[in-house]
């Protein structure tokens, strides 16, 4: 196809032009500033992140979020929330690249799939650490401007809002309607 070809023109648009995902999951080792006897509950919050092109198909993601756990000690007599901020580094490859991007001026959204959240928390067998096992999952997609050919319709026909598109509802389909479709049980 060339440029002087009167079938097509060549347009310039920004389009999808790399997708990656990956979940992850990490264990985290936090420290209470007493010895824990037990788990009284355990919750992942504040998480925030960015994202930026790392390579030619690498997205790289960094982000934090606070892991606060809520434990007993002194042979379950008091309580008490620790919290601690995590940060991490997630390098998601593209596993869909397109290769006719016209720049490396690139917009990167990466959105969460899944929510940084506990799946597990244990205290070690000497009751100094508590083990804190988080999953989540991103999405990555690359924005770039690239090149489409479009087809011309030699006739150059245009739509028209006003266009009959033949969508109207005749009496007899109306009639067909059965107001009391939905039964009194299903009401609920």
């Amino acid at each position: 196809m060339s440029f002087l070809d009167h079938d097509f023109r060549e347009v310039i648009t920004k389009a999808v032009c790399g997708k990656g995902r990956k979940f992850t999951q990490a264990t985290h080792n936090i420290q209470p500033s007493h010895r824990a006897s037990s788990i009284l509950g355990c919750w992942v919050i504040n998480h925030r992140y960015n994202a930026k092109k790392k390579s030619e198909d690498t997205v790289e993601v960094n982000g934090s979020y606070d892991i606060n756990i809520w434990y007993s000690y002194n042979d379950n007599t008091k309580t008490e929330v620790v919290t601690e901020r995590v940060t991490y580094t997630d390098y998601i490859p593209l596993s869909v690249k397109d290769d006719n991007v016209l720049n490396d001026d690139f917009d990167v959204i990466a959105k969460v799939v899944q929510q940084p959240n506990c799946l597990e928390c244990e205290i070690d067998s000497h009751g100094n650490t508590i083990a804190v096992d988080v999953e989540r999952e991103f999405v990555v997609q690359i924005i770039g401007e690239t090149k489409v050919a479009v087809k011309v319709d030699p006739k150059g026909y245009t739509f028209d809002d006003d266009d009959d598109w033949g969508f109207d509802v005749t009496d007899d389909e109306l009639n067909e309607v059965e107001p009391d479709f939905i039964n009194e049980r299903d009401k609920d």
